[in-house]
């Protein structure tokens, strides 16, 4: 399989693109003809600088208005195409895109436009090129792909072909299966790209919303699928025009663009069993169990104002690490690791950090298979010494630098908490929490659609529409992902600014990653009471918020009372209700929130969030004080 790029899809010069698209991993580039105009280099240099690289020219582009037009635009259409020809061959690739016309002056007809690439096909063999015809969604008179193939069927010609774009073809809500009918031999390159569902116009959707294949909500498999269908085994190319990836970083971005191309075709294959796909075989997505354990790094004071909230939380410290300075506290099936060593990866986080959650452990299937799927999809592994007694644990670089290890039952990995610490059989049964009902991540908002495709893509999980939250200093992004039984569910939040509470821990913390911890409940109303003897102290809410309560919802007055007296905000929908309260706000605006939820309640509170930070900030230190 050749993977591509067109180079107006990352931001950077001409020379920054191609580093960042060739560390990626891709095998070739679409030259977006402004990006080789604004470099200073000779067509041959550039084209010489390119192959340097390792990369090759998939595809010149755009030509555009060019077919079905009256004398003398004709003429100079055709002139326009000749002196491209000269530029492609000193370049030195053979395929221009040709997108539908939406020249005012344009007349139309398929056999108008078929005899004008008859023509221009004849003129590109005699310089052994090719010419790949596209239609624009928002085409004057083309814009159906099936039209656009009709126009390359009758044009009769060899080096006429058809491009075929997914964004043009799925925004107009055409339907992809049409173009199992194309012969593969006809179909000359292929151009991917995803988009969130918007009601906007077509050509400001695509100039400036499109993402990577898996970052939106078109069905990219399936127009993949109907692809290969045909036998097409050329280039599959990425063209994304977004704002955000103008401003982003081209490595980010790149690397981005090429695990969302191994992704989709992973699953076209496995979909679509009789195609033939030419890339290494790779672990299907995985499915994940659950959150094994949570590992924070910390030391001194602050690892004791964190041990001492963990026992206002009902836990319990159920033992120590044979060889390492590492305490486990555990109630239910949530274990949580406080490290306090002196020396690597957990102390380098506390000194970057602070008293930060530096890694996440999943129970998956199989620990080997989640490592190779993750180094096929350009993860960064994790290693560290193994000493005498301690299991290796797979283990992949997540967000910020953290860690996350995988644990499963079949390598006896699970056993770790038997083999590399003490036991205390006293531990007793704690406040009532169960387990983990969801990690929260707090990011910059440019990485959200990065980190999204980085969890998808990875482990069999769903994804929820992003909305906003907003805080009192501006909006916070949030979306959830989480598996289809709900054992693994994490949300990303992302701060545009650092006045919002979002970006206030990450500027404090140097971009910590998880910012709060949800536990699960059978009941909030008891584990409430149970903590309160434990000398927890929740995040109070104003008054007003239980009196929009009751305005909000039928609740009787006793459970009204027992509400407000717990600070326990409350949600519910068709399927069922949610209670939380949190813990206060420490070590830079790090906290833990107890959940319960009742009936087929599936959301995450998010009418309370504004509630929620509003009472937060009330609690933080004033606007413009400098940190102690």
């Amino acid at each position: 399989m050749k993977t591509s790029i067109a180079t107006v899809s990352i931001s950077g010069s001409l020379p920054e693109k191609l580093d960042a698209i060739q560390k990626a991993g891709f095998d070739g580039i679409e030259i977006f003809e402004q990006d080789f105009i604004a470099h200073d280099g000779s067509p041959r240099e550039v084209g010489n600088m390119i192959r340097d690289m390792g990369l090759d020219i998939t595809l010149f582009q755009p030509f555009r208005d060019f077919e079905s037009l009256p004398e003398p635009l004709r003429a100079k259409a055709f002139d326009r195409a000749e002196r491209k020809f000269d530029l492609m061959q000193e370049l030195g690739t053979d395929l221009v895109l040709i997108c539908s016309s939406c020249h005012p002056e344009a007349i139309g007809g398929i056999d108008r436009a078929a005899a004008d690439f008859h023509e221009l096909g004849e003129r590109a063999a005699k310089r052994g090129l090719r010419v790949g015809y596209e239609a624009l969604a928002w085409g004057k008179h083309v814009n159906d792909h099936r039209d656009a193939w009709e126009i390359v069927r009758r044009a009769d010609h060899e080096n006429v072909g058809l491009i075929v774009d997914s964004f043009h073809t799925l925004s107009r809500k055409l339907d992809p299966n049409s173009i199992r009918s194309v012969p593969g031999d006809k179909i000359f390159f292929v151009q991917l790209a995803d988009a969130p569902l918007i009601d906007m116009d077509l050509l400001y959707w695509s100039r400036h919303f499109r993402n990577m294949p898996g970052e939106g909500d078109l069905d990219v498999t399936g127009f993949m699928q109907a692809v290969m269908a045909t036998g097409y085994s050329g280039p599959i190319s990425l063209e994304i025009f977004n704002d955000q990836f103008r401003g982003g970083s081209p490595t980010t971005i790149a690397k981005d663009g090429h695990r969302s191309l191994i992704a989709l075709m992973d699953d076209v294959r496995r979909t679509e069993p009789t195609v033939t796909v030419d890339m290494p075989a790779m672990p299907p997505r995985i499915g994940v169990n659950g959150v094994s354990f949570v590992e924070f790094a910390s030391r001194g004071a602050e690892a004791e104002q964190l041990e001492a909230m963990l026992q206002t939380l009902g836990f319990e410290k159920a033992g120590n690490h044979i060889a390492k300075n590492l305490a486990l506290w555990t109630q239910g099936d949530v274990r949580i690791v406080v490290n306090r060593e002196t020396e690597g990866y957990a102390s380098s986080a506390y000194t970057m950090h602070g008293t930060t959650v530096c890694d996440i452990g999943l129970s998956v299937d199989n620990a080997a298979a989640t490592v190779a799927r993750a180094m096929a999809l350009g993860a960064n592994t994790f290693n560290q010494p193994v000493g005498p007694g301690e299991l290796d644990i797979p283990a992949i670089r997540g967000l910020s630098g953290s860690v996350m290890h995988f644990i499963d039952e079949e390598s006896g990995l699970s056993n770790v908490w038997s083999v590399e610490f003490t036991s205390d059989e006293n531990v007793g049964t704690g406040a009532g929490l169960r387990s983990i009902d969801h990690l929260a991540q707090t990011m910059s908002y440019d990485e959200m659609l990065s980190w999204s495709l980085f969890y998808t893509s990875l482990f069999s999980m769903g994804k929820s529409p992003m909305f906003d939250v907003v805080d009192p200093d501006g909006l916070v992004r949030s979306q959830a992902l989480e598996t289809k039984d709900g054992s693994f569910r994490i949300t990303l939040n992302g701060a545009e600014t650092h006045r919002t509470m979002a970006g206030n821990f990450l500027a404090d913390s140097f971009g910590a990653s998880v910012q709060h911890i949800a536990l699960a409940t059978d009941d909030i109303f008891a584990t409430r009471d149970a903590m309160a003897e434990c000398g927890f102290k929740p995040l109070p809410m104003s008054d007003n918020y239980y009196a929009d309560l009751a305005a909000r919802f039928t609740l009787s007055d006793e459970k009204l009372a027992k509400l407000k007296a717990g600070s326990i905000l409350y949600d519910e929908d068709a399927n069922g209700a949610f209670y939380q309260f949190y813990s206060q706000p420490y070590a830079g605006g790090m906290f833990f929130e107890i959940v319960q939820r009742k009936g087929g309640y599936a959301g995450y509170g998010a009418p309370n969030a504004p509630f929620r930070i509003a009472a937060q900030k009330r609690l933080m230190r004033p606007k413009g004080m400098p940190k102690a």
